[in-house]
């Protein structure tokens, strides 16, 4: 059985800019800060974000569709909704499975 080693955080991302970067840690996290920020508000514009090497955030717009309430069995409507999914690269899949 795998189990979880740890969460990798924005602090721990700053600290590795503040280590192989020299730049401090205030600047390092506003950098990490500015990334995720870029990234979200790509996102919520509607565009996927791609990062090369890494993987895909892909959004995808679901329509209305009938649903069923497993207990009862009574349909229902689903309301439409944007869902996002992240799509590994070729390289971050063989990196992972390599360990």
């Amino acid at each position: 059985m795998m189990r979880s080693v740890g969460t990798l955080t924005r602090a721990d991302l700053a600290e590795t800019i503040n280590r192989k970067m020299g730049l401090s840690r205030a600047e390092s996290l506003e950098m990490v800060e500015e990334i995720l920020d870029q990234m979200s508000d790509a996102m919520a514009r509607g565009e996927n974000v791609k990062i090369s090497g890494f993987g895909s955030f892909i959004l995808r717009d679901k329509r209305e569709r009938i649903g069923r309430n497993p207990k009862t069995g009574i349909e229902v409507p689903i309301t439409p909704r944007r869902v996002m999914t992240f799509r590994a690269s070729q390289l971050l899949k063989e990196h992972v499975a390599n360990g």
